[in-house]
């Protein structure tokens, strides 16, 4: 698949191409999301949740590994391994489980720390998300499986 190139110019048009992925989702799709801390990785998940109907304010997991929200047309599973080093260290947190869930969307922030490749037979879409100045982002994905 081509790798597809956006630039966003606020917070909000990054949010927005949240919104316009989930008007697309479907059940079992998983996001990877690399970027540097305060790329808008978190702005985009925002932007995904709002168009799938979440309420609930959404933040990043840092601390708790994962936030789920069952509220929306599809449930949306959010995780950052932020503060794990290994891909043994996510399967020894037991994350991994959610990372094949079919009833929803994954989000994974720093996806990089558990995989180097998308998983065989799921529909994947791997996303760089790079800051260009304060304000400013180029957003790369590029869809894989199903």
């Amino acid at each position: 698949m081509p790798i597809t190139e956006v630039h966003s110019g606020s917070p909000e048009e990054t949010s927005r191409l949240g919104e316009q992925w989930a008007r697309e989702a479907q059940p079992g799709w998983l996001i990877g999301l690399t970027g540097e801390l305060g790329a808008g990785k978190s702005q985009l998940v925002r932007g995904l949740a709002r168009a799938l109907g979440i309420p609930q304010r959404i933040q990043s997991p840092t601390f708790t590994l994962v936030h789920e929200y069952r509220s929306g047309r599809l449930p949306l599973y959010h995780f950052d391994l932020y503060r794990l080093e290994s891909p043994s260290q996510v399967i020894g947190a037991g994350l991994e489980q959610y990372f094949y869930a079919t009833d929803g969307i994954t989000v994974i922030e720093w996806v990089e720390r558990w995989l180097n490749a998308p998983p065989p037979g799921t529909r994947y879409r791997q996303v760089r998300i790079e800051s260009l100045t304060e304000t400013e982002r180029r957003i790369r994905y590029e869809d894989f499986g199903a």
